[in-house]
């Protein structure tokens, strides 16, 4: 989960790397919190794109094959 603290905490790594650098340490902690927040965004863009419904201009539900059988499959 994207919070405050994780955004601020990715900032002020990439803002002591660039002016003193980063101990080993810092450096292993900065790819764990990065990796928190890209998955974190990966998730929010799948929720948006799993409640995306396609109308035709009739407004009618338009529902791709491919889409049922990947819902079927989960």
């Amino acid at each position: 989960m994207i919070t405050k603290e994780l955004i601020a905490r990715i900032n002020e790594l990439s803002r002591k790397q660039r002016t003193v650098g980063l101990t080993p340490a810092e450096k292993e902690e900065q790819q764990t919190v990065r990796g928190i927040y890209l998955a974190g965004i990966r998730a929010q863009v799948k929720g948006m794109l799993d409640n995306i419904e396609v109308v035709d201009a009739k407004q009618t539900a338009v529902v791709e094959e491919t889409t049922v059988e990947i819902e079927k499959r989960k």
